[in-house]
C-alpha cells in the first residue's frame, strides 16, 4: 500500500534522524536490508518467473543482501544508510525497485565538497563540462577524463558512482550520475573529491596529470554546474510556445501535480495549427512521472488529443498477458486497492469497468493460492483493428527524447513510434523492466521505503530494459543543456 508522510512528518523523521547514534544507523540498516530483501523475496515476480528477465533479480538478491551486509560497518549517519539502501535496490538493475528515503532528500544539487569542475559523459567519455569561473590550474571544458587516483576511469566510475548515484550498465545511468564523477556528495562507500586526474584534449591528445583540490561550495554553486551539464526542465514542465514557425509542445513531466487539466485544454485549443502541414515538436525530454499508469494515461490522453482516438486506437500496443505471482501480500495489496476504490463514489462512478477488473484479478489471487499455484497469468486488451481513421496530423513530427524520459514516457513512445510521420530524435531514454506497477511498503526503519513492481509484462512488445535510441542522424551530439543550440538543431529535422 502506498503510504504518504505529510511535510510535518516528513520533518520529523529528518530531525529524529539527526538525533540517532552510528551505532543505531547500522542496526536499522540491517534491518532494512533483511525487510527489502524477504519482501522482494516473497512476492517480486521474477524470483519464480523463468528467462532471462529475472537472471539479474535471483543472481543479486541474496549475493547482493551479504554485499551490503559486509558494508555495515561504514553506515555511520543518515545519508549513507540512504546510500547503502539504494546499493542493494541498485543491484537488481530494474528501474521499477527502489529503495529511497521516506523524508526529502537533498535532490540533485547536493555535495559536500567538490573542486570547482563538473563532468558529462558525452560520446562514450567523461569529459569537463563546466569549471567554475576563478579555479586556478583546472581542466578545460572538453578535456577528457582518462583516469583519477592512478585508477582508469571506468573503473574509477564503477566505484564512485555505479548502483549509488545511477546504473552504469545504460546510457541513462551514465548521464545523469556524470556531474558527481569528482564531487563529494557524502557518501562514505565512495571516493570523495579525487586528489589527482588524468585529463586528455580530444582523442589523440596525451594525458596530463592534474591536481584537484576542494574548493569552497557558495549558493548556487552545484546547481549552476550540474544543469550545465545535464538538461533539466523548466518551472513550468507543461506548455505549447511557437519555435521556428511551428509549434513546440513542452511535456517535462508526467506527475499529476503538473497541471494537466489547463494543459490539456490548451491543447484542444491549438489542435488544428498542431494538425498543419508545418508539423510539430513533441519535447519529452525529462518527462518521468511518479506512478507508470497514470503517466501512461497521460501520455496517451496527450497523443489523442492530437491525433484523436479513433486513429490512435488500432496503434496502441495490446497490453498482452500479465502474470501474477500468487502470494498473500500481493493479494493484500490488491484487495486494499480494490477498497479504495469501492469507497470513493466519485471513482464507482466514472471506473466501474477498473473496479471490476481488480475484483476478478483478487479472485484469480484466490484461487491460484487456494491452488498452491506460485503464479497465474491473464489476459490484457487485445489488439484493435484499424478502424480506417484518416491521420488528422498532416505534416511531420519530432519526439525530443533524453535519459530523462522514463516510466510512463516510454509507454507513451511505445504508441507514438507507431503512428506515421513520427521520429523519435535526442538522446537514448531511460530503461524500465517488464516487472510493472509498483508498490510501496515502508521499511522498519521508518527512514526508507522500498518499491517493486509486483507483476510481469511478459508479453511486452519492447524487451526488458530496452530503451528508445534515435535513428542515425537523428541523435544529438551536441550539448544538452545548451537550449539554443538543441532547437537550432531540431529545426534541421523539418529540412530549415
Amino acid at each position: 500500500m502506498i503510504r504518504f508522510l505529510t511535510a510535518v512528518a516528513a520533518a520529523t523523521v529528518a530531525l529524529s534522524a539527526s538525533a540517532v547514534s552510528a551505532q543505531d544507523f547500522r542496526g536499522l540498516a540491517q534491518a532494512d536490508l533483511q525487510a527489502a530483501h524477504d519482501a522482494l523475496r516473497n512476492n517480486h515476480p521474477a524470483a519464480v518467473i523463468p528467462g532471462a528477465a529475472g537472471d539479474t533479480f535471483r543472481a543479486w538478491i541474496d549475493a547482493g543482501l551479504a554485499d551490503a551486509n559486509g558494508r555495515l560497518g561504514q553506515v555511520n549517519s543518515g545519508d549513507s544508510h540512504a546510500y547503502l539502501m539504494r546499493y542493494y535496490a541498485g543491484g537488481f538493475r530494474d528501474s521499477n525497485i527502489s529503495i529511497t528515503p521516506s523524508y526529502e532528500g537533498f535532490g540533485p544539487f547536493f555535495g559536500t565538497s567538490w573542486p570547482g569542475v563538473a563532468t558529462g559523459w558525452r560520446n562514450g567519455h567523461y569529459e569537463v563540462t563546466y569549471v567554475k569561473p576563478g579555479v586556478r590550474n583546472a581542466p578545460r571544458v572538453g578535456d577528457i577524463v582518462v583516469s583519477c587516483n592512478l585508477t582508469p576511469i571506468e573503473e574509477y566510475a564503477r566505484g564512485k558512482l555505479d548502483r549509488w548515484e545511477g546504473n552504469l550498465d545504460t546510457e541513462a545511468g551514465r548521464v545523469t550520475s556524470a556531474p558527481y564523477l569528482l564531487w563529494n556528495r557524502n557518501n562514505p562507500f565512495a571516493a570523495g573529491v579525487p586528489s589527482t586526474c588524468e585529463f586528455k584534449r580530444g582523442e589523440r591528445g596525451r594525458p596530463r596529470a592534474t591536481d584537484l583540490r576542494p574548493v569552497p561550495l557558495a549558493a548556487g554553486d552545484l546547481e549552476a554546474a550540474y544543469r550545465a551539464t545535464v538538461y533539466m526542465p523548466t518551472a513550468t514542465p507543461l506548455s505549447v510556445e511557437t519555435v521556428n514557425g511551428r509549434p513546440w509542445v513542452n511535456v517535462h513531466s508526467f506527475a499529476d501535480s503538473a497541471g494537466w487539466d489547463a494543459f490539456n485544454a490548451q491543447i484542444e485549443g491549438q489542435a488544428a495549427a498542431l494538425r498543419g502541414p508545418q508539423g510539430f515538436v513533441l519535447d519529452l525530454r525529462a518527462a518521468s512521472g511518479a506512478s507508470a499508469y497514470t503517466s501512461t494515461a497521460r501520455g496517451y490522453g496527450l497523443a489523442n488529443r492530437i491525433w484523436t482516438p479513433e486513429f490512435t486506437v488500432s496503434r496502441q500496443p495490446a497490453a498482452g498477458a500479465i502474470t501474477y505471482r500468487a502470494t498473500p501480500g500481493n493479494r493484500d495489496w490488491y484487495a486494499a486497492t480494490l477498497g479504495r476504490m469501492e469507497a470513493d463514489p466519485r471513482f464507482v462512478q466514472e471506473s466501474t469497468p477498473v473496479i471490476e477488473q481488480t475484483r476478478e484479478i483478487v479472485a484469480a489471487f484466490d484461487t491460484a493460492i487456494a491452488a498452491g499455484q506460485q503464479t497465474f497469468t491473464l489476459p490484457g486488451r487485445p489488439a484493435v483493428a484499424d478502424t480506417g481513421a484518416a491521420n488528422p496530423v498532416q505534416g511531420p513530427v519530432v519526439v525530443l527524447v533524453d535519459a530523462g524520459c522514463s516510466g510512463g514516457c516510454l509507454d507513451t513512445l511505445d504508441l507514438l513510434s507507431k503512428l506515421p510521420n513520427v521520429r523519435i530524435a535526442g538522446s537514448t531514454t531511460a530503461t524500465d523492466s517488464i516487472f510493472i506497477e509498483p508498490t510501496v511498503a515502508r521499511l522498519p526503519s521508518n527512514y526508507s521505503d522500498l518499491s517493486y513492481g509486483h507483476k510481469a509484462w511478459t508479453s511486452r512488445e519492447r524487451p526488458n530494459n530496452q530503451p528508445f535510441i534515435p535513428a542515425q542522424g537523428l541523435a544529438y551530439a551536441g550539448n544538452p543543456a545548451d537550449e539554443t543550440a538543441v532547437r537550432a538543431w531540431v529545426a534541421t529535422l523539418f529540412g530549415s
